[in-house]
């Protein structure tokens, strides 16, 4: 099988016409695993810096990575002054006698670091216990060893909402709870009960989340009718705490699994009078999220996600009258994308902000709520809302970050804003070139600011809300050290999609020895899975995707194509019921112009690789374009939907279950395999049920494929961890280079 992939890689390096040269040796594989060292973030200088405003001041505190060490510093925003935050020495003089262990005052690290208000005492984690120190350092109190951390549901767990505890009401006389499946309550005088609910059972019982009026005169609770669930079932091969395999079971909802379906009741404390409304507007669920009461305690208002996601709703529920009214609703022929729902309330009960992509982009609306329609559109551009930070209802102002405002940039890089609510004077408080990280101090004056590119160093300041002036330089990255070692900047390269006139923007990595002189097979990373845009860009000095892969002598790129997010809705949209497609048209065409303008890369010689989504995009890149991929690397894909979460794939490939989901499977495509390809999963993959890998490698078998498959015991979700890494290597070594990689035992991924 190996011999085999050789020789066909060694015929289509020789159809190329080139001059071959020593690519994947021996020294390429050494000096791609000393990259991780070389190009590690702690060889620069002045950069990460990840401010924490002082409770309401104007003060915030900040580590700095200087090449003595880290130092944490405080910085007044009002006098413009930088001071250590505290005495490093002392500090750590008083935690070594303490914890009787070696303590470097350079190398502090303080976990749950609190400054209180007044600046002169510090609150940290430390050694396992938590201490409070005076700022001078002089004086340490150790608070006790930290609790052990309470067990965390695993995110795929759904919440029965059968465990929450009994709520008091708003004047703490009485207390709301459930019991034998209803809502009763207690009078905390008498201790005598009252049960307002009668038709609670286990197969239709309310949920324990019981929310009480403002006026303490009625409560609010959902009805559920529960579901059964589906598990999926993993076996650890090699447990370190004992000799036989151990079996895991996982709670794991799938594309059309039923779900629980939701009522909202309103009950009258007093008089017990029932509200239990139509369902009408809420018929065919995928959530319901609330009820939350109005102010005025007349309604409820609670949030309906239908299932297949064509139409959301935010409904309200009278609380004197039983009727369902609806407040916003969005609708869209293929899905709407409420993982990007942002709602705010307005004190006056008469108004909401609500986000929408209703004009194809993503924008904040002003909504009538007594109308139930948009009063007025705020924010209003070919470019994206990304998020609310904080709707300032005094001040008439909203803060949120937004991607594509400024022409002729990328439009993926991230800046801050405000603007009024009126939609007038919007202000961009991050006017310098760049992706953008701020911290808004309490009272909206200020704004720490960190920005970069890919190809700039990290830059730091203090800014003015007001205009986005600069009132006081931070820091600015050092990144000489790595540039000593051979670091260089990847490159932006921009090319149009498929429709001839929208640009993809990608990167582009060249090896540190590149030379233009030479051929260097092409290697693209891909995680093109709807709901976000990839590729990096922010700094980063070394990328574990494609700095170190590039080292074996390729040029490895990256890009987002159609059917990722942040462009327009209709960018997006490519992906629904078609996930197959993974932006691979617009993907070959941008690597196509790459090659046309570096006459060094070689277009015949492409494979591909990805993890999760990546890993399904990998392996129907080789399957549907083996005249494009000569060789793909997948792993822990999600390669039939069908056997995939729930959420991820009823959102972009519909509900119900159609033949889309078989025509995108890699099951049911396996047998066009004609290239080299490299399965790996995680044994004990809790994101992608394992059993999808598997199922792909029993579809090649089956139909006579040769493939390479690696199972990684004990691994969850992963792209290989660093054995599958250096199989990535020679995979790809082997197959777009055609030579033998280097014995592992020459090779030190340490």
């Amino acid at each position: 099988m190996r011999l085999r992939n050789v020789l066909t890689s060694a015929l289509m390096v020789s159809m190329t016409g080139i001059c071959a040269f020593a690519q994947g040796t021996l020294e390429d594989y050494k000096r791609a695993y000393e990259l991780r060292d070389k190009f590690n973030a702690r060889n620069v200088y002045y950069s990460n810096v990840v401010p924490t405003w002082i409770g309401d001041t104007h003060s915030f505190w900040y580590v700095r990575e200087t090449p003595e060490g880290r130092v944490y510093v405080s910085v007044d925003a009002d006098s413009r002054k930088r001071k250590e935050l505290f005495d490093h020495k002392a500090l750590a003089s008083g935690l070594a006698t303490a914890t009787g262990k070696d303590v470097d005052a350079s190398a502090l690290r303080l976990g749950r670091l609190n400054v209180n208000n007044a600046q002169d005492s510090l609150t940290f984690d430390f050694d396992n216990h938590r201490w409070v120190a005076t700022k001078k350092g002089t004086k340490l109190t150790d608070l006790g060893e930290l609790p052990a951390p309470a067990p965390q549901k695993h995110w795929m767990e759904r919440d029965d909402e059968q465990d929450a505890p009994p709520i008091p009401s708003p004047d703490g006389t009485k207390t709301a709870f459930i019991k034998n499946h209803n809502i009763y309550v207690r009078d905390n005088a008498t201790g005598a009960e009252k049960q307002l609910s009668i038709d609670g059972c286990p197969g239709n019982y309310y949920s324990s989340y019981i929310y009480w009026s403002p006026d303490g005169t009625k409560v609010a609770a959902s009805r559920i009718r529960p579901s059964e669930k589906r598990y999926v079932h993993y076996v650890e091969s090699s447990p370190s705490d004992q000799l036989q395999p151990k079996l895991h079971t996982q709670e794991y909802a799938k594309p059309g699994d039923e779900l629980p379906f939701k009522v909202p009741c309103i009950y009258d404390v007093e008089t017990g009078k029932a509200i239990i409304p139509s369902t009408d507007l809420f018929s065919s669920q995928y959530e319901l999220w609330g009820p939350q009461w109005n102010p005025d305690s007349k309604a409820v208002t609670f949030e309906y996600n239908q299932r297949g996601h064509k139409v959301y709703r935010v409904l309200e529920l009278s609380a004197e009258t039983g009727e369902v009214r609806p407040l916003v609703e969005e609708s869209h022929p293929k899905y709407v994308n409420y993982v990007r729902r942002f709602r705010h309330d307005l004190a006056d009960g008469k108004r909401m902000v609500w986000m929408s992509e209703r004009d194809n982009y993503g924008h904040l609306y002003m909504i009538d709520r007594e109308k139930g329609e948009s009063a007025y559109q705020i924010t209003k551009g070919p470019w994206y809302v990304r998020e609310v930070l904080d709707v300032d209802e005094d001040n008439g102002k909203i803060y949120f970050t937004a991607n594509g405002v400024t022409p002729g940039e990328d439009p993926y890089l991230i800046r801050y804003y405000s603007i009024n609510l009126d939609g007038t004077g919007m202000t961009d408080l991050t006017p310098a070139s760049g992706t953008h990280k701020g911290a808004l101090s309490a009272d909206k004056k200020y704004i720490v600011d960190v920005w970069s590119t890919v190809y700039n160093a990290p830059e730091a300041a203090v800014r003015s809300v007001a205009d986005g002036s600069i009132v006081m330089p931070l820091e600015k990255a050092d990144i000489s050290k790595i540039e000593a070692e051979g670091w260089k900047a990847p490159e932006v390269f921009v090319a149009k999609g498929r429709d001839g006139k929208t640009d993809m923007w990608g990167l582009i990595v060249r090896p540190t020895n590149f030379d233009p002189s030479k051929k260097y097979p092409i290697i693209e990373y891909i995680y093109q899975g709807p709901g976000d845009a990839y590729v990096p860009k922010a700094f980063r000095p070394y990328d574990w995707y494609m700095t170190s892969l590039a080292e074996l002598g390729f040029v490895v790129v990256m890009v987002d194509g159609m059917s990722t997010s942040w462009r327009s809705r209709d960018f997006e949209n490519i992906c629904y019921k078609n996930l197959k497609d993974a932006g691979l048209p617009d993907h070959m065409l941008w690597i196509k112009a790459a090659a046309e303008k570096y006459p060094y890369m070689d277009i015949d010689r492409v494979g591909i690789y990805g993890c999760s989504a990546g890993g399904q995009e990998s392996t129907n890149a080789v399957l549907l374009h083996p005249d494009f991929y000569k060789a793909a690397y997948s792993a822990c894909g999600c390669h039939d939907n069908r056997m995939d979460k729930i959420w991820w794939n009823e959102l972009w490939m519909g509900y119900p279950v159609d033949e889309s989901y078989k025509e995108c499977s890699n099951v049911e495509n396996a047998h066009l395999l004609e290239r080299p390809l490299m399965l790996v999963v995680g044994e004990l993959d809790d994101n992608v049920d394992p059993a999808s890998t598997m199922q792909v490698a029993d579809a090649l078998i089956k139909a006579g494929k040769d493939f390479e498959l690696v199972v990684i015991p004990g691994a969850h979700h992963t792209m290989g961890e660093d054995f599958g890494e250096h199989k990535r290597y020679d995979f790809f070594v082997r197959n777009l280079h055609g030579v033998n990689p280097p014995s592992w035992k020459d090779v030190s991924a340490k």
